[in-house]
């Protein structure tokens, strides 16, 4: 079966969409949920920059394209060069880990340097919408890779228990998702296919998993993070996958905060433990994952907790005063070595410089 993308109340959606004729886009407040299903529509660079700081779109992917149309909203209040070079500076600010903010504005300060400032606004909408549309077509191949790679182990049970961490579902990326993309296409597929998803404090991006997955149907059970080793231990659990922020070129993997204790305890259960990512996030000029910057994100998301109350509306609640020292890294590296296997648009690899080049020769000069 085809997948149609993915549903909200029936209706395909994008996590993020150019609105036609306003110059401006939509995208869906992943602060909001999953208690509250909120578009907003963003208007100037400042209200991009904001977007991919405070997490209204978050996932390494779609920060790639919402800075896309950053760029583009930027240059079409003006689009000199002064206008180009701090509209790019100031977005490669938001969000220091996720290589594909990156790459994406240097991909766009290519192709819009060289052109007259009067081409540069309506050439900058272009570039984001075809980054967009391969971030599409790059989940569609690699849900297909990946299929291939769950159908394979769970042959032999007729059911897979797949477990997440974090979302690298399509709220993470434009469509269909890097990690949970295989599993909609398993589902769509009609694989009897159950996932395990863990809260992922403290910004409980599981929770958006949980919230996606139900919209599309899929059968899922939240855990406490902490509850994930008893769970592997058990051998109920055929897979463990999870997308990534940055994959250094000797294939370590810098994920969301806890990714690692996943690996770990995958390792010493024989559980195989994968990782999705598409091309964007690869980096192959970091040498391996003691380069990659692991962003420090604010006390508060440690001391306030976001919820809803009994009459529904929604509010924080302080968990702890604010004179206790926190720590609260966002990210965390889990080694080659504990990788089970990359899985790209190119296809399935092993998580080592060698396998990646081969998969993307072209990375060799870098």
């Amino acid at each position: 079966a085809r997948m149609a993308g993915m549903l909200i109340n029936g209706t395909p959606t994008r996590t993020i969409q150019p609105v036609a004729d306003a110059r401006a886009v939509d995208i869906i407040d992943q602060t909001a949920l999953p208690h509250v299903y909120r578009i907003l529509r963003l208007r100037t660079l400042a209200e991009v920059a904001h977007a991919i700081r405070s997490m209204q779109v978050r996932g390494a992917p779609l920060i790639g394209v919402a800075a896309a149309y950053g760029v583009a909203l930027a240059l079409t209040q003006r689009a000199d060069d002064a206008t180009l070079a701090a509209a790019i500076e100031t977005l490669a600010a938001t969000r220091p880990t996720a290589v594909n903010l990156r790459w994406a504005l240097a991909r766009l300060q290519a192709v819009l340097q060289t052109l007259p400032p009067s081409a540069r606004a309506d050439a900058a909408w272009r570039e984001a919408g075809t980054l967009a549309e391969e971030d599409v077509q790059q989940c569609r191949r690699i849900a297909a890779h990946g299929l291939q790679l769950l159908r394979a182990g769970g042959e032999q049970k007729g059911k897979l228990e797949i477990m997440t961490h974090c979302n690298a579902g399509w709220l993470a990326t434009v469509d269909y998702g890097t990690a949970l993309a295989p599993v909609y296409a398993a589902f769509d597929a009609g694989i009897d296919v159950h996932v395990w998803v863990s809260e992922t404090r403290p910004r409980n991006q599981g929770l958006l998993t949980a919230w996606e997955l139900g919209r599309h149907g899929v059968p899922r059970t939240l855990i406490a993070d902490n509850a994930a080793g008893l769970l592997l231990q058990s051998g109920h659990i055929d897979a463990v996958m999870v997308g990534a922020d940055r994959v250094a070129a000797n294939g370590d993997v810098a994920n969301k905060i806890g990714t690692y204790l996943k690996a770990l305890a995958a390792r010493a259960a024989a559980v195989p433990f994968y990782v999705a990512a598409p091309h964007s996030t690869i980096d192959f000029a970091c040498p391996n994952g003691a380069a990659i910057p692991i962003e420090e994100r604010d006390a508060d998301e440690l001391r306030i907790v976001w919820g809803c109350d009994t009459a529904g509306r929604s509010g924080c609640l302080r968990q702890v005063t604010s004179d206790v020292a926190v720590a609260n890294p966002a990210f965390d590296v889990t080694p080659a070595s504990l990788v089970s296997a990359l899985i790209s648009e190119r296809g399935v690899c092993a998580a080592s410089s060698d396998a990646l080049l081969a998969l993307y020769p072209e990375a060799r000069h870098v």
